[in-house]
């Protein structure tokens, strides 16, 4: 009956130590937020201070319209045919960035190395 008891305490505890271990892997290092369409930061943008507001980026007569709403931000609507970037809902890990290839649109985490210094810093 020991022995159970202790394969079952030892199994949590590794349990427990892989799943906190996805979770810092997958969780943002900063909150600094970059709106990049064809390589060039459009936008750059703190979360955690950042006023509520919608965006529209045009691209080749197409609108993206992101949005930034309480410390979060996703796309709200889009002209393009398949919407995975509206589909994808809000960006949560910097190793899944929002993206729309039909209008070369990609949302992401900002690079450690970014110093949030850019031509349409409005964040």
């Amino acid at each position: 009956m020991k022995n159970k008891i202790f394969i079952l305490i030892i199994a949590a505890i590794f349990l427990a130590g892989i799943l906190g271990s996805i979770y810092v892997m997958t969780r943002p290092h900063g909150s600094r937020v970059d709106i990049i369409q064809d390589g060039k930061i459009l936008y750059s943008f703190d979360l955690s201070s950042a006023a509520d507001r919608t965006i529209d980026i045009e691209y080749n007569g197409r609108i993206n319209r992101v949005r930034l709403e309480n410390g979060q931000i996703y796309v709200e609507e889009a002209d393009c045919p398949d919407k995975i970037c509206v589909k994808t809902g809000p960006l949560h890990s910097d190793g899944l960035p929002i993206v729309c290839l039909p209008n070369h649109l990609i949302i992401k985490f900002a690079d450690k190395d970014n110093d949030g210094s850019t031509d349409a810093d409005v964040g």
